[in-house]
């Protein structure tokens, strides 16, 4: 099997727009893909971490002294 230069470049030269276009498109699709990643590994983490708060107990909320200030 012979590789020819054909197969490897594209014979028909491609207009700037329909190269603009393209990558355009394929920016777009890396873009949507990331945040789909981004959303699901949110929603996981939000989920572990609403299931430890409710499996840990609620400590009393006793508010906390403050020192008074040396007033300087």
């Amino acid at each position: 099997m012979t590789a020819t230069k054909d197969e490897f470049f594209n014979p028909t030269k491609l207009s700037a727009r329909d190269k603009a276009a393209a990558t355009d498109h394929t920016a777009k699709a890396i873009i949507a893909a990331e945040a789909s990643v981004r959303e699901k590994k949110t929603e996981r983490l939000r989920s572990l971490r609403l299931q430890r708060e409710a499996a840990q107990p609620s400590p009393d909320q006793a508010p906390k002294s403050r020192k008074a200030s040396s007033g300087r």
